[in-house]
């Protein structure tokens, strides 16, 4: 999408998306049955939603704890000027245990959701974050529990109701 445009939802959109977030795994046809439309609409809205970007993707949803990394931890980084934000984002990325970073406003300059098995784990991801030449200072934040998960769901609604 471009920088002003939004994708306009309704009420279908809203139902088709909600279906495929609850059942990811349901095909075309059932989703127009349980829908009540023709085979071919929901198709097309679905094809339309991807399209204009809505709809980002339909892999799964995997869980880093279940796979062994129960710790997650939310760093700052404050990154040295004269290095930029490149560098740093590609030392980032070689990370596994790094799932996202943000360019933030405010007294440091990248927000990152890192995961670990342990604590002396999230150590070792830390220091290997820090080895990198453009990073001036980190700050760590370990999450106790999570009390409202990634969800768009809401969003969608509220985009409907406008």
């Amino acid at each position: 999408m471009n920088g002003g445009q939004h994708a306009q939802l309704d009420e279908l959109d809203a139902r088709l998306i909600q279906l495929l977030t609850e059942e990811p795994r349901i095909g075309v046809l059932e989703c127009s049955r349980r829908l009540g439309v023709a085979r071919g609409t929901a198709q097309a809205r679905l094809d339309r939603l991807v399209a204009r970007g809505v709809i980002g993707g339909f892999g799964p949803e995997v869980s880093p704890a279940a796979i062994g990394f129960a710790v997650t931890s939310f760093v700052t980084l404050e990154i040295s000027q004269r290095h930029g934000h490149d560098p740093v984002t590609a030392h980032l990325g070689a990370i596994p245990e790094v799932l996202e970073a943000h360019t933030i406003t405010g007294s440091s300059d990248l927000l990152c959701r890192i995961v670990a098995r342990s604590n002396a784990d999230l150590q070792r991801v830390i220091d290997q974050i820090v080895s990198c030449e453009g990073i001036r200072r980190a700050s760590t934040i370990i999450a106790l529990a999570e009390q409202i998960p990634y969800r768009t769901l809401p969003l969608v609604h509220s985009a409907v109701r406008r």
